[in-house]
């Protein structure tokens, strides 16, 4: 990735790409090197950008962010909570979809995650108005609410299920993400003894690439495979949950 800025050159492979011949023009074309190489010019998607971005936290992957966004039901005009904000890869994904009339809040403790993270927003989607970032420790309470949804990329997300409890709505979702099957494990059984949540659901996501090059078609010889756990689980009225 390259961010284009007046005055400035680029060496790509020992080539030289001057940035004023791409400012203000079109994406979707080859442009020529001073070597005679072509490349072509085009906006990351939000997928490329989270693989490349600078980050401090481990990220979540765009398979798994897709995921999440479907799992977790938001929204646009949704009213979302994220713990932690990490290196800003789900921050990002969730603002896009909640859009300009939903809000996310965003908790981190660490400084230096928080501030990357607002640098890797900023670039990728500029200023943002629907987002606010706390230095909150989401264990030891959630003070903004009612919320429509909570994500959790934290180590214990059990330790924050009675706080979820209080802040989401009827029928909010809760959404862990967790790398181990006893963290997991954990937050289910977490889940099922507090008495507010149903539709208590666990999964994780295997993506396979192909490669399609005429009559050889094959799988290709690496994939993500696992990365996390995803468990999901319904707001209800505390005692009406069968543990399912």
């Amino acid at each position: 990735m390259i961010n284009l800025r007046p005055g400035a050159v680029s060496d790509l492979r020992g080539g030289k790409l001057t940035h004023d011949e791409l400012l203000g023009t079109s994406e979707g074309r080859y442009v020529m090197t001073t070597r005679g190489e072509k490349f072509l010019l085009l906006r990351p998607t939000l997928a490329e950008f989270v693989l490349e971005m600078p980050r401090g936290a481990q990220i979540i992957y765009p398979k798994d962010l897709s995921v999440i966004l479907l799992a977790a039901d938001i929204f646009p005009g949704a009213t979302v909570l994220e713990a932690g904000t990490g290196s800003g890869a789900l921050s990002m994904a969730l603002l896009r979809a909640v859009g300009p009339a939903g809000r996310v809040f965003s908790y981190e403790v660490r400084e230096e995650f928080a501030k990357r993270a607002a640098q890797n927003i900023d670039r990728y989607l500029g200023a943002v108005d629907h987002l606010t970032m706390r230095a909150q420790d989401v264990y030891e309470g959630i003070p903004d609410q009612p919320l429509d949804r909570i994500v959790l990329d934290v180590p214990e997300p059990w330790r924050v299920v009675s706080h979820a409890a209080v802040a989401l709505r009827p029928g909010g979702v809760l959404l862990s993400y967790v790398p181990t099957v006893p963290q997991a494990a954990e937050m289910v059984e977490t889940l099922r003894r507090d008495g507010a949540f149903a539709m208590i659901e666990t999964s994780e996501t295997l993506l396979r690439p192909w490669n399609i090059e005429g009559q050889s078609v094959r799988p290709a010889h690496r994939m993500v495979a696992h990365t996390a756990f995803i468990t999901t689980a319904r707001h209800i009225a505390r005692g009406q949950s069968t543990g399912q």
